[in-house]
């Protein structure tokens, strides 16, 4: 008898807030594999219209981002959002150029406070549009080590093979 594969199961996002269109946009889910995460802020992105147009495709690439206080503000940096195709050909279309976060002032000298600590960093962790704004969700994390993510991988296997357990005990009887 052939195997039949169990679709992905997706991490759900905190349920929508009464009254705001909310649409998950990427998810970083390798974030949550390599990093601890300890805060989580949202922010705005300063984009431009073809780029809000992509976003709202969902084509965005959250993989390699980080984001980093500079002189007061916070940028984006390392997100892929290609350029939309229908766009005019004087549009900027540098794909990973550096996006600045909208953040209140409180929030940003909390955020490079907290990033002047030895092993912590700002990690995108996902991207969605919120009230016809496209928002994203910044993770203070700090990096796992390697034991620690194999400690992870057992788990979730043992978690795996209990359940497969399970399904064939009631399965069966």
């Amino acid at each position: 008898m052939p195997r039949t594969r169990e679709p992905v199961r997706q991490r759900r996002a905190e349920p929508e807030p009464e009254g705001e269109k909310f649409k998950l946009v990427a998810d970083n889910r390798r974030a949550f594999f390599n990093y601890s995460i300890d805060e989580r802020v949202e922010a705005g992105v300063a984009l431009t219209g073809s780029e809000i147009k992509s976003v709202r495709e969902g084509r965005v690439d959250l993989r390699d981002g980080y984001a980093r206080v500079d002189r007061g503000e916070a940028w984006l940096r390392n997100v892929r959002i290609p350029r939309w195709p229908q766009a005019s050909a004087w549009e900027p279309d540098d794909p990973m150029r550096v996006r600045k976060l909208l953040l209140h002032r409180e929030e940003i000298d909390h955020l490079a406070g907290a990033v002047s600590q030895r092993g912590y960093t700002l990690v995108p962790l996902r991207m969605y549009i919120k009230g016809g704004m496209a928002k994203v969700e910044l993770g203070l994390a700090k990096g796992k080590r390697q034991y620690e993510k194999r400690q992870v991988i057992k788990e979730r296997e043992a978690a795996r093979e209990m359940e497969a357990a399970i399904r064939r005990r009631t399965k069966g009887g």
